[in-house]
């Protein structure tokens, strides 16, 4: 499984959230869209969550 945390460039933000200064970070599983916040630790941990449940379900199948 491919989980990766980026931060989203301001091309990709609102003119106001660019404006404010806001910062979000995106996380993708096998490069879908499945998370968004605006601390990057927090991303982090969903990324560390998202992995363990992928192990634990090839665990159970495998």
């Amino acid at each position: 499984m491919t989980v990766k945390v980026t931060e989203r460039d301001d091309s990709h933000k609102s003119h106001e959230g660019v404006a404010a200064g806001i910062r979000i970070w995106d996380v993708h599983q096998q490069g879908l869209l499945v998370g968004m916040f605006h601390n990057e630790i927090d991303a982090h941990n969903y990324k560390a969550e998202l992995e363990t449940l992928e192990h634990k379900r090839e665990l159970a199948t495998g």
